[in-house]
């Protein structure tokens, strides 16, 4: 009996060893999947490095002639956006959709979003309160002489740029707007933190107010059902996202459009996924969008 057991126990143990190495085996034979590429860029401007999460979309080739649009992405961290924003931009090309051209994603991976997306505010709580904010003028100096040439020199790009920034983000891609609008064609702002500062940036004088603005601009502004804003004086951000819109609306020039989205069944942290899938309907109308 003794025997039996023995010989058993062996047997089992044997059985047991196989399979897991068999099961290493199969383990070794996995692949990662790869989304994108990780870059860097030495700023001087941030006198940092920064990381890039960059996508590039399928059938990308640095030996040909075709060249992409390019969607600067802010909070565009690995662990943010980057991941479900790429999913929309692969979707929307997808031949039997077709609605948005094959484009790069740049994801700009978030360090300090109150130092880097915010201006200096006169609200002396609120520089209490956020000791390294106000540095908005560095950031947007980073982006528009490191960072798109940059991606310009290094990748094959056109002449489009997208950018999309949602909340603290959104409040940045505002401040762009009126104050350096030429810098992307077209702009998608989510849920902007426009109560910063009182909302001063909605009395900001503005370029792309004027009759003599020639850059064909496109503006997307999406909000959900957010209600009172934080700081010490409350504002409701559906109404600031909508004072926004009648600004830019207000244009005398023939060159700028504008699209209000309202989505009430969305809130300041769910907003972004579907505010971007009907930013990019809204900004690429159903045509043939073949990259040429």
């Amino acid at each position: 009996m003794r025997i039996i057991i023995t010989v058993l126990t062996l047997l089992f143990f044997t059985v047991l060893a196989f399979a897991q190495k068999n099961d290493q085996k199969l383990a070794d034979n996995s692949k990662p999947f790869v989304l994108g590429v990780i870059d860097e860029i030495q700023s001087a401007k941030l006198g940092e490095k920064r990381i890039l999460n960059i996508y590039l979309p399928e059938g990308y080739n640095k030996n040909d002639t075709v060249k992409y649009p390019v969607i600067y992405l802010l909070d565009g961290s690995a662990d943010e956006d980057f991941i479900h924003v790429v999913g929309l931009v692969q979707f929307n090309n997808f031949p039997w959709i077709n609605r948005v051209p094959k484009s790069i994603v740049v994801g700009i991976a978030t360090v300090d979003r109150r130092r880097d997306f915010t201006y200096p505010t006169t609200i002396e709580a609120d520089r209490k309160r956020y000791s390294t904010a106000g540095k908005s003028e560095n950031f947007i100096g980073f982006i528009e002489q490191e960072l798109q040439p940059f991606i310009e020199k290094k990748y094959k790009t056109t002449s489009s740029k997208t950018i999309i920034g949602q909340s603290l983000g959104g409040l940045l891609a505002t401040e762009i707007l009126l104050k350096k609008p030429t810098l992307f064609n077209k702009y998608i702002i989510i849920s902007p933190s426009l109560w910063w500062d009182d909302a001063s940036l909605l009395k900001q004088s503005s370029e792309i107010l004027q009759n003599s603005f020639k850059q064909e601009t496109d503006v997307y502004i999406g909000v959900g059902k957010e209600g009172l804003t934080p700081g010490d004086t409350p504002r409701v951000m559906e109404v600031d996202a909508n004072l926004l819109t009648e600004k830019i609306k207000a244009t005398k020039s023939k060159n700028v459009k504008v699209f209000f989205d309202y989505l009430p069944q969305e809130d300041h942290a769910t907003v972004s996924h579907q505010a971007v899938f009907n930013a990019f309907r809204l900004l690429y109308p159903k045509t043939d969008n073949k990259v040429r």
